[in-house]
């Protein structure tokens, strides 16, 4: 007689390819309604928003300075770079202080943020190209486009983002 309840024996399942998990942890901030990412390990502090020294014809994408700790830092409009409309501070509004290398020298600028969201982890291969159908940013300051949720964030390219055109 046959048992009908005999354990069957299991089978692995083993991926050839394993998907990659490969993350990135990034700050998030607010510039109007749209959420952007940068690399956490580019900031070097968040700070309230500082007075700061117009420069006399100096490049409208960083008009001013600011004293971040004795050291006399650029403020970068990331609003004028990113092609949006100027906006009040707020209340909520952050500096955010980024070491970048341009010229291959290290350097700090900061940018203002509306608000300072959160500190999340993008899975580098889940990434999404940002389309280009009617998008009034410059090309190639963006990395990818994360799915956070009920929003979309929007992964900053620091080197090109923050780097100043030359011409």
């Amino acid at each position: 007689m046959t048992q009908l309840n005999s354990p069957r024996p299991t089978a692995q399942i083993h991926q050839l390819n394993p998907p990659s998990t490969q993350t990135e942890t990034l700050l998030t901030f607010r510039l109007s309604e749209q959420v952007f990412g940068v690399a956490v390990e580019r900031v070097t502090e968040i700070i309230d928003p500082q007075k700061t020294a117009r420069v006399p014809n100096a490049n409208p994408l960083a008009p001013t300075l600011i004293n971040v700790r004795g050291s006399v830092v650029p403020v970068l409009d990331l609003r004028n770079r990113l092609g949006m409309k100027p906006a009040e501070q707020s209340p909520t509004s952050r500096m955010l202080v980024i070491d970048i290398t341009l010229n291959d020298e290290p350097c700090k600028l900061a940018v203002m943020a509306d608000e300072v969201e959160d500190v999340i982890e993008a899975v580098v291969d889940e990434l999404e190209t940002v389309p280009e159908l009617g998008i009034r940013w410059p090309a190639g300051c963006f990395r990818g486009v994360s799915k956070r949720q009920d929003k979309l964030v929007i992964l900053l390219d620091a080197h090109s983002v923050f780097s100043l055109p030359t011409h």
